[in-house]
């Protein structure tokens, strides 16, 4: 099997909402920016599986409203293809919420999490009840 096993397809750009699937109060996040994103002029940024990226909270508590936080995409609706041939593709577009050293800011993790997203971040895969 050749190929670039990180490189994922990007289906979620700046600007998308999204469900966020952790305890942290959060409901729905907007994209801001894409960490580490380096594309083509006049290429808006996009994110894909295992991506972080910055975000701020549309709908929750009142504490995690109008903030910015580091989020890890964990579901994409957009098909990918694992290194096996596989496609994969999910229901939702869904984030979890972390810190700047890429622990967890809650407690739980709703619905199953994409398996190249919890091999990239440890503490996602630890919280995460189903790894799909």
């Amino acid at each position: 099997m050749k190929g670039l096993p990180g490189r994922q397809t990007r289906g979620i750009p700046t600007g998308a909402r999204l469900d966020c699937i952790d305890n942290t109060g959060a409901k729905i996040v907007q994209v801001i920016a894409v960490l580490n994103y380096h594309g083509v002029k006049r290429r808006y940024p996009a994110a894909a599986l295992g991506d972080v990226m910055i975000v701020t909270v549309k709908k929750g508590s009142p504490e995690t409203r109008k903030q910015m936080f580091r989020a890890v995409i964990v579901r994409q609706k957009r098909p990918f293809r694992r290194p096996e041939g596989t496609m994969v593709q999910f229901e939702d577009n869904a984030v979890v919420i972390v810190t700047d050293t890429g622990e967890t800011k809650g407690t739980d993790i709703k619905g199953p999490v994409a398996r190249e997203a919890a091999e990239r971040w440890p503490r996602i895969a630890a919280t995460a009840s189903m790894i799909v």
